[in-house]
């Protein structure tokens, strides 16, 4: 059985424009700007995604241009 990539969701901003992180229903930590989430991805495994261009990231409440609440 072939192993699923890890599913990502960035959440909407909150009032700091910091955006919950999750990665397969964990929550590694909260990105305050895009470098931040490249970081818990290299960590999740996926050193190769482009953020701005995969369907592993569900974005909600705004893309990664979105930083601000």
């Amino acid at each position: 059985m072939d192993e699923q990539p890890p599913r990502v969701t960035v959440h909407p901003p909150g009032p700091d424009g910091a955006r919950r992180v999750t990665v397969t229903g964990r929550r590694p930590g909260t990105a305050h700007r895009i470098e931040d989430l490249v970081t818990y991805l290299r960590h999740a495994g996926l050193d190769e995604v482009e953020v701005e261009e995969t369907d592993l990231i569900e974005w909600q409440g705004g893309g990664p241009e979105v930083w601000s609440g």
